[in-house]
């Protein structure tokens, strides 16, 4: 129900934009900004690409991506971010997509390490977090992709686990469940296969997607139903005149 009253949302500020394209930001860790895909740049870039062909006109999207960035780091430069980002008729953007939360999951030193953000923290400011990005525009959430296990630790020093990724995961998915924003659950898909399937899409880091991985993650953001759909060339020229 919540994805239906997602695209009805979409929809809404499609027509409210008389067919514009529409300024979308994209916020996040490593994930958005597309480390390990020295092919295509992540999906936000291959995204964004597909967008720019002049025969497949589609949105405006801007990666805002950092590497690293935790929770807290994401909501501390998300409205900067968001004001500085738009076109001048439209000084703001009008999508945020949001995918945080697998550096938060990490545990440091040790496998059974202190969390990387406690879960009590990591709760409360993914809980600001959204809030303080649906004040701004309507938001989407992309999930995090599990991990090689086998591969840790990642820089002699984080530990991430498929446990400790589910619980952050799990907390955000229902902080997204109770504010009815659409959140795609990357984790629950990709460990729906083998872990020979996933280890194929990701890094000889462990942690990152691939190329491969990136285009699974791109085809995934695709054929969500929340995701906006292009407008058409011969809209876009209407809208133009």
């Amino acid at each position: 129900m919540h994805l239906l009253e997602a695209s009805a949302n979409m929809e809404h500020l499609l027509i409210s934009k008389q067919q514009q394209p529409l300024k979308i930001v994209v916020l996040g860790d490593s994930l958005v900004y597309g480390f390990g895909d020295p092919e295509g740049g992540g999906w936000v870039e291959r995204l964004r690409r597909e967008w720019m062909c002049p025969q497949r006109p589609g949105h405006i999207l801007y990666n805002l991506g950092v590497r690293g960035d935790r929770t807290s780091q994401v909501a501390q430069r998300l409205e900067t971010e968001f004001r500085h980002r738009g076109e001048l008729r439209n000084r703001v953007p009008d999508l945020i997509i949001l995918s945080v939360g697998v550096n938060d999951s990490a545990r440091v030193g040790r496998l059974d390490g202190k969390p990387y953000t406690e879960l009590s923290r990591f709760e409360t400011q993914i809980g600001d977090l959204l809030d303080h990005a649906s004040q701004l525009c309507p938001v989407l959430f992309v999930g995090m992709v599990p991990v090689n296990e086998e591969k840790m630790p990642f820089l002699d020093c984080l530990y991430y686990n498929h446990a400790d990724q589910y619980i952050y995961k799990e907390i955000t998915r229902q902080a997204c469940c109770d504010r009815r924003i659409p959140y795609l659950d990357i984790f629950q898909q990709w460990m729906a296969h083998s872990q020979d399937w996933i280890n194929a899409r990701l890094s000889n880091d462990g942690l990152h997607p691939n190329a491969l991985g990136y285009q699974t993650l791109l085809n995934a953001v695709k054929n969500w139903d929340a995701i906006p759909t292009q407008y058409s060339s011969k809209t876009l020229c209407q809208a133009s005149i």
